[in-house]
């Protein structure tokens, strides 16, 4: 299973803007929310799941994660036939088809992949957060709908503005999330890190917006035609109307970016329409390219590999980049990856490596190949903080902060710390998570949301002397 996997895997989560959309029915299955179970494999079992996200367009966005080997938001296909679904990870070979149970709260099915073919059983989960009063009690401070419109692009923003008590004006921050569309509060199950923070920072005096990405809840747009330029322009759409409301100090509208949604922020702050203050958690020093190569070699080691399979598994991986980046023509680039594809393993048929290619040449992915968060660094002269956490497998803190404290290197406004324990979603240790109905559950890290607090006191203090 794990050879399998580590020879077919093609960037694991670094794809995960990429999808197949297919329409919407009107007699399909309610697919939005996490759908897991035990895969069988010889000496055990691993936890699959499958995240569906139903966007605004009608179509859907999924991934894959097998937390035990590592796989972290794998692309993922949805197909629905009646009362089949089909979901389709053509980065690692494999495909799961199942039949929706009479409560719709099961697939059951049979999960396929090079020599390997076995019974699976999934069950759902509601990804859904209720809004209903009940759910909660009222919090200190204000709540308010907000829309904020995207000329530009043609697109509206939906989203939440909370406000502390009292007259102001505050401080306040932008939420930007990571990457694949993601709701005002990213969340996942019952984890709902954005939602958190946003609580956090508004009951110690820092009003936050949050809005829903383009194509998910109420903002309007497609998220799988945005690259991160076109990002930056909802951000800025976002400042600028924190700045224009009268309980906001407009001299002090920072970001508060996590993954990828910290690389929008520092792009931003490079630019004329700069946030005052910027906060990463977890963002990428590296090129989309590099990324990919350190983490299939990563990949390939934790698998138990020798170095001569990961030194064969890396040239081959960046023999497809190079591949795609070299050849503007889509549909020459999709045959020749294609084919590169099936030599690498013939096991994969036709089809999946059709499709593989397809989602490895969208703009969106070649623009992240390309894409170095470095390169405009120079340019940010605003204060940054720099978070990311020792148990993220997925950024690894020390490359990734080192590099971007060079790019910045001529701000004299940096500051940079690695959390211990927390990991890529920024929770705390598991030995930290609270205990809900005898079960634990995922913590924001209490650490993290501090030092984030602190540093924008100290940035609004500053502004103001």
């Amino acid at each position: 299973m794990k050879k399998i996997l580590y020879s077919t895997c093609l960037g694991l989560c670094l794809v995960i803007a990429l999808l197949m959309s297919v329409p919407a029915r009107a007699a399909s299955p309610a697919l939005d929310g996490l759908w897991k179970g035990p895969l069988p494999v010889p000496g055990g079992q691993l936890e699959v799941v499958f995240r569906v996200v139903a966007l605004t367009g009608g179509s859907f966005f999924a991934t894959l994660d097998v937390p035990q080997q590592k796989i972290s938001r794998m692309a993922v296909s949805v197909e629905v036939r009646g009362d089949t679904i089909v979901f389709v990870a053509p980065e690692a070979g494999s495909q799961f088809m199942g039949l929706v149970s009479a409560d719709g709260k099961a697939l059951t099915g049979t999960w396929q992949q090079p020599g390997y073919q076995v019974a699976l059983t999934l069950g759902y989960t509601s990804a859904q957060i209720s809004t209903a009063k009940s759910a909660r009690l009222t919090p200190p401070y204000r709540e308010e709908e907000t829309t904020v419109s995207n000329t530009a692009a043609n697109l509206t923003l939906g989203g939440m503005l909370t406000i502390p008590a009292g007259e102001g004006p505050f401080p306040a921050v932008v939420l930007i999330s990571d990457m694949g569309p993601q709701d005002r509060d990213a969340a996942v199950g019952d984890y709902r890190p954005m939602g958190v923070l946003a609580d956090f920072l508004t009951r110690r005096g820092i009003a936050v917006l949050r809005f829903d990405d383009r194509g998910v809840g109420k903002s309007s747009g497609d998220y799988n035609e945005a690259t991160p330029p076109g990002l930056v322009t909802d951000l800025q759409v976002a400042m600028r109307a924190l700045r224009s409301r009268p309980e906001i100090n407009s001299s002090k509208v920072g970001v508060v970016g996590h993954g990828e949604g910290g690389n929008i922020a520092l792009l931003a702050a490079a630019q004329e329409e700069a946030p005052d203050f910027v906060v990463t958690m977890a963002a990428s020093g590296l090129s989309g390219r590099d990324l990919v190569l350190r983490q299939q070699a990563d990949l390939h080691r934790s698998m138990g590999a020798s170095t001569t399979q990961m030194q064969i598994g890396v040239m081959r991986r960046q023999a497809i980049l190079d591949v795609i980046r070299q050849t503007p023509d889509n549909a020459k680039a999709q045959r020749l990856v294609a084919i590169m594809l099936r030599e690498t393993n013939p096991s994969i048929d036709v089809a999946t490596a059709r499709v593989s290619a397809g989602l490895l040449t969208t703009d969106r992915y070649r623009y992240f190949l390309d894409f170095d968060p470095v390169n405009k660094l120079s340019a940010v002269t605003c204060p940054v903080l720099l978070l990311s956490g020792t148990a993220d497998s997925y950024i690894e803190a020390d490359i990734n902060l080192n590099s971007l404290q060079k790019g910045l290197k001529h701000n004299s406004s940096v500051n940079s710390r690695k959390l211990i324990g927390v990991n890529h979603m920024f929770q705390a240790d598991p030995a930290q998570w609270t205990v809900v109905n005898g079960q634990k559950q995922p913590t924001f890290s209490p650490q993290a949301q501090e030092a984030i607090r602190q540093w924008i006191i100290v940035q609004a203090t500053e502004k103001a002397k």
